[in-house]
């Protein structure tokens, strides 16, 4: 079991976590209280979604052989842990809990949530999955931005009040923005080995510089967008408390830190949006409309 634990990649999770933690938080500025069975449903789609894609990936990955020899979390199939077919099942299963948790949120608030889901599903499979997948062709962050950022946040405001406002969008983008600088150093991590086996994600395609400059502008706009939140609660200041991350982090990927050595940095960042997201919501709790 532990095996299986390590290949769900846990360090991961707390970009589910956090997007759902705001969009919840967000519904106190309406003066209502939380539906906490529909927080815990969203909570459930988001971890459940993470997971699946994490051992989707990892499936995927194995089966094409861009898995070899690469610096990061352990890899169950690549690493002959696990069958192929065991992590595709495990996957499978976590998509089926996934939509699962997903039906019943939508049941309870709005049939709208189950196209969502569905494309969700197909995006997580079809990351590193399928015939054509997009994550191959440098469009893994503009996914991870819309699904993780976007949705999640967005999706977990609209499991409380079905509404969609700017101000859950606006609260969105610094989770989008965040999760795909996880990814994005993950990818400047990998670039090497990827670009041998032609995997072009957006790192190989932009090359080490322009990677780092793309990362770079993630974490100031993530910043931007955090610090903009003040137009829906003026306790959202708190987040200047983060300007030593963003500052640690920036340094990091300018100092031209390569392979395993931006292990470290992937972890601040994930440290990062989950301290991000709890500010944030702390700020939404304090606040009332």
């Amino acid at each position: 079991m532990n095996i299986w634990i390590v290949g769900a990649r846990p360090r991961t999770l707390a970009a589910a976590i956090a997007p759902v933690s705001i969009g919840t938080a967000l519904i106190n500025t309406d003066s209502q209280k939380i539906n906490w069975l529909n927080a815990l449903l969203a909570l459930g789609v988001g971890l459940l979604l993470q997971i699946a894609v994490n051992y989707s990936n990892d499936y995927s990955d194995g089966i094409r052989g861009t898995d070899d020899s690469r610096v990061g979390p352990v890899r169950l199939v690549a690493s002959g842990l696990k069958s192929a077919n065991q992590v595709k099942r495990a996957a499978f299963a976590s998509y089926f809990l996934a939509a699962l948790c997903g039906l019943i949120l939508s049941l309870r608030t709005s049939p709208f949530l189950i196209l969502v889901g569905v494309i969700a599903i197909i995006a997580g499979w079809n990351y590193t999955g399928g015939k054509n997948p997009y994550g191959y062709s440098g469009f893994g962050e503009f996914s991870v931005f819309v699904f993780f950022g976007l949705v999640a946040t967005m999706g977990s405001y609209f499991a409380q009040s079905q509404k969609i406002t700017w101000q859950s969008l606006l609260l969105a983008i610094p989770m989008g923005a965040l999760s795909c600088s996880i990814l994005g150093l993950n990818n400047l991590r990998d670039r090497p080995k990827d670009e041998l086996v032609g995997k072009k994600t957006l790192a190989v395609r932009l090359g080490d510089s322009g990677a780092r400059k793309f990362l770079v502008a993630l974490l100031l706009f993530a910043f931007a967008a955090s610090l903009a939140s003040v137009t829906i609660s003026l306790w959202a200041l708190l987040v200047l408390v983060t300007v030593p991350f963003y500052i640690a982090l920036i340094k990091g990927i300018t100092a031209g830190l390569n392979g395993g050595a931006l292990i470290p940095l992937l972890g601040k960042t994930g440290e990062l949006q989950m301290l991000t997201a709890l500010l944030i919501t702390f700020a939404l709790f304090l606040t009332k409309a």
